[in-house]
């Protein structure tokens, strides 16, 4: 049945809402995430990648259906010795890029249910808080990258 002009009106006003409604929701933006492979029997791997926010936010939620429990991590020096420890948010100041890093802050997928090999795929999904205690959340997939990786090459991928 042909539209009529005010019904295909209606749509693109409706389309046009959805698309704007979507770009002010795109306040975080998430660069190069990648996850590091295991060996069997390893029950613990970490996520990384490249965060910034057009406003200050927080990373405050992690989850994932490859791993029991996920925690937003960080590395810190503790009488001479590397510990890492869990944290309950991280912090995202505008227009800087915060790097999860080996050695640095990073997210911990733990209680792994099967073998990470390299060339497969994690998906994550990641939820912020606004300003205004509004929260986002966004789902990637991260390429799991083998055991000696360090940070890949530009891996941008667009959260939805």
């Amino acid at each position: 049945m042909p539209s009529t002009p005010r019904s295909l009106a209606g749509i693109i006003a409706a389309v046009s809402m959805l698309f704007m409604a979507f770009s002010a929701q795109a306040q975080i933006t998430i660069d190069r995430p990648w996850v590091r492979a295991t060996v069997a029997q390893q029950n613990a791997t970490g996520a990384f990648m490249r965060l910034s926010s057009k406003e200050d936010s927080t990373l405050v939620q992690a989850e994932s259906p490859v791993a029991q429990h996920v925690e937003i991590h960080e590395m810190v020096m503790v009488d001479e010795i590397m510990k890492m420890r869990q944290i309950p948010r991280l912090a995202l100041p505008a227009g800087q890029i915060v790097e999860l890093r080996p050695g640095s802050h990073h997210i911990m997928l733990i209680g792994l249910k099967e073998q990470l090999r390299a060339g497969s795929h994690v998906p994550l999904t990641l939820t912020f808080e606004h300003p205004d205690g509004k929260r986002e959340t966004l789902e990637i997939t991260a390429p799991v990258r083998p055991l000696a990786s360090g940070a890949p090459g530009n891996d941008r991928q667009p959260a939805h």
